[in-house]
């Protein structure tokens, strides 16, 4: 349960303002089909963080037991510190003639790909490598937590949210985490 609740709470705090995010809102005005865009964010989530969890639980296998804690303490703290810039998206994403679904499954896969819940969720898959269908269950939560608002309610939230405080907060958890982790560490 605590891999649950902890995955679900990071991914759903960091999500906020991150370009994932902001594909949402993109994907919502562009395509205007809420159910297709949530179901392919559902399924690029999915299929993106349980790779990213086996990648954490394969990592965590080959570093030292009492270096785990440190190292990962380590990267949630980083997290923190990535969680303070703003992201932005690269580019408006391709309409796939297959439809928002499609659209919407590629586009969230790719953008997810080296982004900060991504890590995140490599990380988490080291320190809960006993629970994996814990965590991508918590990120995927997460994930959806942050972007089914946004896909429903579009630019009007994107404008009423206050992204530097949201941050600000992302980054205290994450931080937090990280040093709550560090201190459950085992003396080297």
């Amino acid at each position: 349960m605590e891999a649950l609740l902890t995955s679900t709470m990071l991914v759903a705090v960091a999500e906020i303002g991150d370009k994932t995010q902001l594909l949402s809102f993109v994907l919502a005005a562009r395509l205007r089909k809420p159910w297709a865009i949530i179901a392919g964010i559902f399924v690029a989530t999915v299929l993106n963080h349980a790779l990213a969890g086996s990648v954490g639980v394969w990592l965590a296998q080959l570093i030292a037991p009492q270096w785990l804690p440190w190292i990962t303490g380590a990267v949630f703290i980083a997290f923190g510190l990535w969680a303070l810039h703003p992201d932005s998206l690269d580019e408006d994403p391709k309409i796939h003639p297959a439809g928002a679904f499609v659209t919407t499954t590629i586009a969230f896969f790719i953008a997810e790909m080296g982004d900060k819940t991504q890590f995140a969720t490599v990380a988490l898959g080291a320190q809960f490598q006993g629970a994996l269908v814990a965590v991508v269950l918590g990120t995927t939560l997460g994930m959806m937590l942050a972007n089914v608002p946004a896909v429903i309610v579009g630019e009007k939230l994107a404008k009423r949210l206050p992204l530097d405080q949201i941050r600000w907060i992302a980054a205290g958890v994450f931080i937090a985490t990280g040093v709550a982790t560090m201190l459950g560490a085992p003396a080297v």
